[in-house]
């Protein structure tokens, strides 16, 4: 078990959260939540060992094995993926060097009775029995199994960790945290740079091989198949519920009630004692229950409300101009890069008023296949968009093609017509920026509110074909329900890249597969395309 004691964290007169405690038993699979800048990361950091609290302090066994995965890496080296995530078994194999040289040192010895001596056989006698109870392990056979489990193809083994995206280095910090069998993985938002597979197979590990998990994730399904326990951080305090996401959101919002229902009866309250002490002041009679009354009302507390939910606001697209029956129509569509074969003779038709998926794993060709219909790249084969066809596109890089120059205010003000206008300050702030953050430039803010200030721009803009490659990734549960609903309204052409379950349901109809240098199209939602994928899976294992 695992302790939080009475953790503050204050920083520039501001303070984060004040006297957090709870515990942390072996198979609690725990989701951290909470809005932005609520201090989820740094509690996760503190409960790792590499942030320090203002007060308070985490405890626990002195072996307790505790894994952390953050959210950005600054890792650069040259070994090879294997290697890298070979160093997961570090310390078994520096045991069993220590014990070889040690046991070399007594063949030679003969110094029986010195201290020196004894201390040797001492250390042999206490690492001989912590390398021995560890089971016997084929380590290369462990670290294949994780890394393919993670995506990576056995060609990728050899290759050296700096020609790998951020997205792929951070799988390797992962494969060697879950090789370690630590008794506590920290997660800050692991599944943003993962396709649907390599979620499903990490869901798996988590829900069947990790002992007790704490977990950052804004994906909602990932969130919701592997925790059993939810905390809350808002406000300067936590709420700790026995629950799952989906049930901590109902309890949540009885909790809201309660807290409503009990602030408005504490606020008649005090109008009604300040009636009766401004009416009486000065009335000597009534002297001694005026003061009671005042001093009452000083020691007061006054009951906090969480967070107002903003989701409520909609979000809607301006009417979309009508396009032609077919926006886009590609046709025995080829792409390579030198010998490298991206998909060949790929054909698929989007109608008009279609939203479709593209699903697969990194690297299969979805960005590739955008890029080809917004005429980045060359091709060969044949790609009509259609008449009429006036696209709104949000690449994976959209954050850094604003304006920096622009204040957060103005970039949605240039582009924000009819009803909409006079609801800016509602709409930025349902995406995050509140009060002086309506006013910065748009260079000083961190990737994610670029990004989420990127989609709000696209959003108003009047387009009939919306391509969206991966518009989630740094955008909190809130902000993608009002994104979805929206998107939903939408009566225009919807394409999405993406690997997140949960926004993808309900909103695609058609799936389109991109493997194996090919494109497949599914006639059904996502659920349905998992479905099939799984009993492919399942056949595949009995085969």
């Amino acid at each position: 078990m695992i302790n939080v004691n009475n953790v503050s964290v204050s920083f520039g007169g501001t303070t984060l959260f004040s006297d957090v405690s709870f515990s942390i038993n072996e198979n609690d699979k725990i989701a951290l939540m909470g809005k932005n800048g609520a201090g989820k990361s740094t509690l996760l950091k503190i409960i790792a060992g590499v942030g320090q609290p203002t007060s308070g302090n985490v405890s626990g066994p002195k072996d307790a094995v505790i894994a952390y995965l953050p959210q950005h890496l600054l890792t650069q080296d040259h070994l090879t993926v294997f290697e890298e995530t070979s160093k997961a078994f570090e310390e078994v194999y520096q045991m069993r060097d220590e014990l070889e040289d040690l046991n070399k040192q007594l063949e030679t010895r003969t110094d029986y009775e010195t201290d020196d001596y004894m201390k040797v056989i001492e250390r042999v006698s206490e690492l001989s029995e912590k390398f021995y109870s560890i089971e016997e392990t084929n380590y290369d056979a462990e670290v294949e199994k994780v890394l393919k489990g993670l995506g990576f193809l056995r060609s990728d083994f050899s290759r050296p960790t700096s020609e790998f995206s951020g997205g792929w280095r951070m799988r390797i910090e992962l494969a060697k945290i879950l090789l370690k069998k630590p008794d506590l993985i920290l997660l800050d938002e692991p599944t943003n740079h993962m396709d649907i597979e390599s979620i499903q197979w990490l869901e798996d590990f988590l829900i069947t091989s990790a002992k007790a998990v704490i977990v950052i994730s804004h994906d909602r399904a990932f969130v919701d198949n592997i925790t059993n326990r939810t905390i809350e951080v808002t406000m300067g305090r936590i709420y700790d519920y026995k629950a799952k996401y989906t049930h901590y959101l109902q309890l949540r919002q009885e909790r809201r009630q309660h807290q409503l229902k009990a602030y408005e009866e504490q606020q008649r309250f005090i109008a009604d004692n300040q009636e009766f002490i401004d009416r009486f002041r000065g009335t000597y009679s009534k002297t001694l229950q005026v003061q009671s009354r005042v001093k009452m009302l000083e020691k007061l507390e006054i009951i906090e409300i969480d967070e107002v939910d903003t989701s409520a606001l909609r979000l809607k697209f301006p009417p979309s101009p009508r396009s032609g029956q077919y926006p886009v129509i590609v046709e025995e569509l080829t792409k390579t890069y030198g010998d490298h074969v991206v998909f060949e003779k790929a054909s698929m038709t989007v109608e008009r008023g279609e939203k479709v998926a593209f699903v697969g794993k990194n690297g299969e060709g979805k960005s590739t296949m955008i890029k080809a219909i917004m005429g980045e790249i060359d091709f060969d084969g044949s790609l009509k968009v259609g008449h009429n066809a006036k696209i709104g596109y949000f690449a994976q890089n959209q954050a850094s093609l604003l304006d920096g120059e622009l204040t957060v205010f103005d970039t949605i003000d240039q582009i924000a017509v009819g009803d909409v206008r006079v609801k800016i300050k509602d709409l930025l702030g349902a995406f995050m920026f509140s009060g002086d953050d309506t006013t910065k430039k748009v260079k000083v803010l961190s990737g994610g509110e670029k990004t989420r200030l990127a989609m709000i721009k696209l959003l108003l803009e009047p387009v009939n074909v919306l391509i969206l490659d991966e518009p989630t990734n740094h955008l909190d549960m809130k902000t993608k329900d009002i994104i979805k609903e929206a998107l939903q309204d939408f009566d225009g052409t919807l394409i999405l890249v993406s690997h997140d379950r949960d926004f993808l349901d309900g909103l695609a109809n058609k799936v389109f597969e991109f493997g194996n240098k090919r494109v497949r199209e599914h006639f059904s939602d996502v659920k349905g395309f998992l479905e099939y994928k799984k009993m492919n899976s399942l056949k595949d294992i009995e085969k």
